[in-house]
């Protein structure tokens, strides 16, 4: 388990504490059993509908071979050269170029593209981002990722966007970021595909941002590049290292000197 795991249940363990203390002084052992009966209730809602939330969100929908046989080769390529289950693959209709990948297990895995980044990016680009995404896979971030944004996604239905930022902000270290970068370029061996993808990336999410509204404020994190404005409530959920430092990184993986 990744920091960001790591963190992740010492949140749950805190928050479900806290439910716990709050129904027993509220109502003694009567509320003591509400409120564990309210922890239950949101860890079971978390775990099987976190996936389904995001997704419809996103409006995004399943693809078939037959439709995108290309993005199909380049994922199953890269699955197997990374000895992972091929992901379902979906596409949202978003203009701006983003990716994400989320699911509870590695064989329960969705990877989600933007109709944007299949029409920004070039073949060696899309394959680049794409090794990111399995990148976070195979160093186990994906179910970390997954519960936070189910979790942030209830608390932002609530009305508590502070508090799902907090949550955001707790589970999703930079560094988890990095790890996929370095993860992604190795699995390809082209760091710089890698570090230009994410630079037309960039360029359009900060152009054509997405409203950090609802279920989908809590989704920004799982994505390859921050996709909400960067003043106002978009900065609340900005959980990505710079841009411009993840290029620097990439180029020094690939032997620029600095």
């Amino acid at each position: 388990m990744g920091s960001g795991g790591l963190r992740a249940l010492a949140l749950a363990v805190v928050l479900s504490g806290l439910a716990l203390l709050a129904g027993f002084a509220v109502a003694g052992t009567t509320g003591l059993i509400a409120g564990g009966a309210f922890v239950v209730g949101c860890a079971v809602a978390v775990f099987l509908f976190s996936e389904r939330t995001v997704l419809t969100a996103l409006r995004a929908r399943p693809v078939s071979e037959v439709e995108l046989p290309i993005l199909y080769w380049l994922v199953r390529d890269l699955a197997t050269a990374a000895r992972l289950p091929v992901p379902r693959l979906y596409v949202a209709p978003a203009p701006q170029p983003n990716v994400l990948a989320l699911g509870r297990t590695a064989r329960s895995v969705v990877l989600c593209c933007t109709d944007g980044l299949l029409r920004s990016l070039s073949t060696d680009e899309l394959r680049a981002v794409l090794a990111h995404e399995l990148g976070h896979v195979a160093r186990r971030d994906i179910m970390a990722s997954s519960w936070s944004a189910g979790f942030a996604a209830l608390l932002s239905v609530a009305g508590l966007r502070s508090l799902a930022a907090l949550v955001l902000r707790c589970t999703a270290p930079s560094s988890r970021e990095y790890g996929a970068d370095t993860s992604g370029a190795l699995l390809t061996g082209d760091p710089m595909a890698l570090a230009s993808a994410l630079a037309v990336i960039d360029y359009w999410a900060t152009s054509q941002p997405l409203l950090p509204q609802g279920v989908l404020a809590a989704s920004g994190h799982l994505m390859i590049a921050h996709p909400f404005p960067g003043d106002g409530y978009g900065r609340l959920f900005l959980t990505h290292p710079p841009v411009s430092e993840r290029v620097r990184r990439l180029e020094a993986l690939a032997g620029y000197p600095h």
